[in-house]
């Protein structure tokens, strides 16, 4: 007795073919999976960018301390760190905007109250793409003090800085 060898095309199996590829409703699954991955970390994404921005105008905030802190060693005052030799708006004796390398502006460096030789209070006010951010404005002070204001409700002063 000869054997046959049953394949898949033999009407023994009746005649049922292999199917290969992927029919529609695999690839929806596959799609409807990707955008549920994409809707949780694109927000994750967006917070980290936006902490990145404000940690690197934190560092040009405490930076442009510095500077002020030369001006003060070089003139015996913080006046004159503004423009016109006020102690008060952009400062002249350091970048205007943050980041201080010239890319997008992220945040406006102001010297928002120098009334007397011997203080300042600086800011980062935030602008452009961060104009949203949860923390809104930072301020840091001749002492040394770090703060925000207009900060979201719930935010505090130490996951901003």
């Amino acid at each position: 007795m000869i054997m046959r060898k049953l394949n898949a095309h033999t009407p023994a199996n009746g005649g049922l073919h292999k199917q290969k590829g992927v029919n529609l409703i695999e690839l929806m699954i596959v799609v409807v999976i990707i955008g549920i991955i994409a809707s949780i970390a694109y927000p994750s994404y967006t917070n980290q960018i936006q902490q990145t921005r404000r940690a690197d105008c934190a560092g040009a905030l405490v930076s442009l301390s510095g500077a002020m802190e030369r001006h003060f060693t070089v003139t015996g005052s913080y006046l004159g760190a503004g423009p016109g030799g006020t102690p008060s708006g952009t400062p002249t004796i350091f970048a205007g905007t943050c980041p201080v390398d010239g890319s997008t502006p992220t945040y406006n460096l102001t010297i928002a109250a120098g009334t007397t030789v011997s203080t300042y209070l600086l800011q980062a006010a935030p602008i452009g793409p961060q104009a949203d951010d949860k923390c809104g404005t930072l301020t840091f002070s001749n002492r040394g003090l770090k703060d925000v204001v207009g900060a979201d409700a719930g935010v505090t002063r130490d996951e901003c800085w």
